[in-house]
């Protein structure tokens, strides 16, 4: 059975050969820190399906109490989507300071 590489390891060895090539150790970027497209996309859907989903199980709850089926279920998946878009561009806002202050980085 073949096993991994060990990555410290591999990168030891690559500092070596680039100090006896002359060319001195490689940059590398932090692997792990930068979210690839996908990744966003996908947190930003369970954000808005968690809002509304939470919204429709209050909603229902109070209707089951109350007994005045469909009021309150309609009335709480709208404020549970409301509350998933808020989540969303709150996430986005994030998301693009955060790659504004590494870019700012970049050209200091």
């Amino acid at each position: 059975m073949e096993q991994d590489p060990d990555p410290n390891r591999l990168r030891a060895l690559e500092d070596r050969i680039e100090k006896l090539k002359g060319k001195g150790p490689v940059k590398r970027a932090d692997t792990g820190v930068v979210f690839s497209q996908g990744e966003v996309a996908w947190r930003m859907v369970v954000e808005l399906v968690t809002g509304m989903v939470l919204g429709l199980a209050i909603g229902f709850g109070l209707d089951v109490v109350f007994n005045t089926r469909p009021i309150f279920l309609v009335i709480f998946s709208l404020v549970g989507f409301g509350a998933g878009i808020r989540v969303m561009l709150g996430t986005a806002r994030q998301m693009a300071k955060d790659a504004e202050m590494s870019a700012k980085d970049e050209r200091d």
